[in-house]
């Protein structure tokens, strides 16, 4: 087909989709695109193979490869990783290399830029040649696969790539060690927090930002580390708003400050069977298609099952016939913002370092930008790192940087890679033999702060990982003076001091993203932990003992908040209720009713945050309304870049607004500067009572009965190319509105919450749309003939015409979980008959 002849088929295909609401779009489509599919079984002949390769697929579409190489089984994971996740691949490496513009337009170009100032592929090239010869062999092998896939179907990609125009590049080994990069930088909690906190800080000054930060209510609130901030004015950091709202796009776009994820291992103790038991659920923004996917490998000197990451040769988290393994986040604090003091001269950038001014070194970035001629910038770097807003913030117009008239720049810190061999560690943990080989191999990952919890069949262990900066001064909380060399870092913390425990006297292990090391301990690992109520219903779980399979899937689905009992402590305490009571009764006559109402109803209910409880729809809307009737005078309007910044900050680590309702009492924001007299706690909690039954009332009607929390509170799996389309042009962000039908999923109604073992975050404060799920779930049970089951959040394959494309959500609202036989009188009944033979080619 000519150049010309199929641009006009693509005109064609794009008018088409543009016509929202045609009958028999779905049929139509998946026609269209059938042929993107790779078979489910026949033969393929393949350059690069040694041998013979069986795939086969469960109900789910999730492979099985089975080889009598590990060259081969690598080869055939790239082959399958492609066929199941092309364009979440070429997304994703596209985005780790700053290159979205090339495929969408110049909506995503300060995205590009962005990534292109942290410059991951720098990191990569360093972790890749850290790497034995072996590993990079290994990796070379799956780049081959990948690319026999990529060169057989080249000229029948997947819809969201076809439509787009771009022709992928074939994979480098170099590229998976990008992908893993991407994924570490992904766990930058600190990293929203600080670019947030300055923009609160020029919102409310620094003497009141410490009420804001994500503190525990058994520690101090952080007025000194918000002392830092004491040379910021109104003004603040030009730009500031424009790097926020990027890494905001980042976040939506990727799987950036996520904080979440459970995993424990009972040890025989509290197991029925006498015999360990792990589960682990990782969380991740609610996708399609999940970041995960589920494989499994048979070959002679390598088996495992698990999840794995399209792009990487790995399986991540999962069982090898000896031992199982999980991870969570650590919520590990390495990386540090400074707002550096700048002036230019001569032409030249300078920042102030010590006393003295330096030149800003320079490195320079082209852009492709689909559509446009390329785009030559510079970005520059103190000794503190890249400067963020030099690249997004401080513009004429999109492409024409402005000089820096603020005087402040914001350079981003981040650990170094140096001797690092983090990628043959990930591989090593997929062979451990036992508990205390996986010790071994786990103490070498350096390059990410995770979670890792070991099982095999008599014991149980927890590791921590990753690479923690010695601050000199500071807790790296806030953003720093970059000019101060006191707030530096002055290497690392030896790996030694990482938290680590094994078999422990109660019986069982487990993280839930909570404070695992207390102020004082050796490592300063983090500040900015998650809510403690997932831990501590876990604890109260896990504690209870007798645990078998079943059991440790109610735990995973568990929907019980144990914050509601500390919300009715609240209420009920001496210094609260007559205050309340009193508050209560002084509002108007409409209002007292509601509020008595609302306030009966939370003290009565039981903390389980179902979707059909018409309770928890209220104590939902109490959280929501209480936040905005404490904080929104003061950081408001709701779209302001504040209240955006306020949200966000609650959706990655302890909020302010948990904080606030179960103490501070003396804090300065419980007093509503809309009205002439000065309101306290009780006062602010009486009309949030009323508010929310109003609320509830506007959304689901007047009968209480009806109300359900399922109603407000959602689940919609939304594709990567809808979450991109605010990014393109206009045209075909239309075409893809269009046919949002055909690649989304649901509302489905949602049960759970940011604080329950089965999460189903939202925004507090700003809506109920769910954002976070445990994106798959795994479970390792060694009394069990066939130890481990799971299940992924959406289904195995990215491509919208596929079976597979969506099958597995069902599958994981209702815990179906897939079994993953290791022996081979079993492996026929998950995986049947049908195979796809991949053969060497002549």
């Amino acid at each position: 087909m000519s150049v010309r002849a199929y641009s006009l088929v693509r005109m064609a295909l794009g008018t088409l989709l543009v016509l929202a609401g045609l009958s028999g779009c779905q049929s139509y489509l998946d026609q269209r695109y059938r042929e993107s599919l790779p078979p489910s079984e026949g033969v393929q002949p393949l350059k690069g193979l040694a041998g013979n390769v069986s795939v086969r697929r469960n109900a789910l579409g999730m492979p099985l490869i089975e080889t009598s190489s590990f060259h081969d089984a690598l080869f055939a994971l790239g082959y399958v990783h492609a066929s199941d996740r092309l364009s979440q691949m070429v997304g994703m490496r596209l985005m780790a290399q700053g290159r979205l513009a090339e495929m969408i337009g110049e909506g995503a170009l300060d995205i590009d830029r962005f990534m292109r100032a942290v410059n991951l592929r720098k990191d990569a090239e360093v972790l890749y040649r850290n790497a034995s010869p072996r590993l990079q062999r290994f990796f070379e092998v799956y780049a081959r696969g990948v690319n026999a896939y990529m060169y057989r179907y080249r000229d029948k990609l997947p819809m969201d790539l076809d439509a787009s125009g771009y022709q992928p590049e074939y994979w480098k080994a170099e590229d998976s060690a990008l992908i893993f990069c991407l994924l570490n930088f992904g766990l930058s909690t600190n990293l929203q927090e600080e670019i947030a906190a300055l923009i609160l800080a020029q919102k409310v000054g620094h003497q009141r930002l410490a009420w804001l930060l994500p503190t525990y209510p058994d520690e101090p609130l952080p007025f000194d580390e918000a002392q830092k901030l004491e040379f910021m004015t109104a003004a603040g950091v030009a730009g500031l708003a424009r790097v926020d709202r990027t890494v905001a796009d980042l976040s939506r776009l990727s799987m950036l400050g996520v904080a979440a994820s459970n995993n424990w291992a009972l040890s025989g103790r509290q197991t029925r069977s006498g015999r360990p038991i792990l589960a682990n659920d990782t969380h991740l923004p609610l996708s399609m298609p999940s970041y995960w996917n589920f494989v499994q490998i048979r070959s002679p000197k390598f088996q495992a099952g698990g999840v794995s990451v399209a792009g990487i040769p790995a399986v991540i988290a999962g069982f090898n016939g000896k031992i199982g393994w999980g991870m969570t986040m650590v919520m590990g604090d390495t990386q540090d913002v400074f707002v550096e003091r700048l002036r230019e001269r001569d032409g030249r950038l300078q920042y102030l370092a010590d006393g003295k001014w330096q030149p800003a070194r320079q490195r320079h970035e082209t852009f492709i930008v689909k559509g446009q001629r390329p785009v030559r910038e510079v970005v520059h770097e103190t000794r503190n790192g890249p400067l963020l807003n030099s690249v997004l913030g401080e513009r004429k117009h999109a492409l024409q940087p402005l000089p820096f008239e603020s005087g402040y720049g914001l350079a981003l810190k981040t650990a170094s890679y140096e001797e690092d061999r983090s990628l043959d560690a990930f591989f090593e943990l997929s062979r451990a033999a036992s508990v205390d080989q996986a010790f071994e191999v786990a103490r070498d990952i350096r390059a990410m702060a995770l979670n890792l919890v070991f099982a095999d069949e008599s014991g149980i262990g927890w590791q921590v990982t990753g690479r923690y900066p010695n601050r000199r001064e500071g807790q790296g909380l806030l953003p720093s003076p970059g000019w101060d060399q006191r707030y530096g870092w002055d290497g690392y913390t030896d790996p030694m001091l990482h938290p680590y425990d094994q078999d422990p006297l109660q019986g069982w292990l487990g993280t839930a993203n909570q404070r695992t090391v207390n102020r004082g301990y050796g490592v300063q690992l983090s500040n900015s932990w998650h809510y403690p109520e997932r831990y501590e219903r876990l604890a109260e779980l896990a504690s209870r003992g007798g645990h078998d399979t079943r059991s440790v899937i109610a735990m995973q689905y568990d929907q019980t908040t144990l914050f509601a009992a500390k919300l009715k402590a609240m209420f009920t305490s001496a210094g609260m209720q007559e205050p309340l009571r009193q508050a209560i009764g002084a509002l108007p006559a409409e209002q007292r009713g509601k509020a008595r109402e609302a306030l009966s109803r939370l003290l009565a209910f039981d903390g389980r945050l179902a979707a059909d409880s018409a309770d928890a729809a209220l104590y939902g809307a109490f959280l929501h309304e209480s936040a905005r009737q404490i904080f929104l005078d003061e950081l408001g309007p709701q779209d302001s870049p504040s209240w955006q910044a306020f949200v966000r900050m609650a959706d990655l680590s302890y909020s302010a607004q948990a904080d606030h309702l179960l103490g501070r009492e003396d804090s300065p924001f419980w007093d509503d500067r809309g009205t002439p007299t000065k309101e306290d706690k009780p006062a602010i909690l009486a009309r949030s009572l009323s508010a929310a039954v109003t609320l509830l009332e506007s959304q689901q009607g007047g009968d209480r009965q009806a109300w359900r929390w399922g109603r407000s509170h959602t689940y919609t799996w939304a594709s990567d190319a809808t979450r991109l389309a605010p990014h393109m042009p206009v045209t075909q962000r239309s075409r893809i509105n269009a046919i949002k039908g055909y690649l989304e999923r649901g509302p489905y109604q949602a049960g759970g919450d940011h604080s329950t073992l089965n999460v189903s975050a939202y925004h507090w404060g700003q809506d109920f749309d769910t954002w976070l799920i445990p994106a798959m779930r795994i479970l390792v049970d060694f009394n069990r003939d066939e130890p481990l089951i799971g299940l992924n959040s959406s289904g195995q394959s990215a491509n919208p015409a596929s079976p597979h494309y969506a099958d597995g959500i069902e599958a994981w609202r209702r815990a179906q979980y897939m079994s993953f036989p290791f022996k081979a009188g079993n492996i026929d009944k998950v995986y049947g008959g049908k195979r796809l033979l991949l053969t060497p080619a002549r």
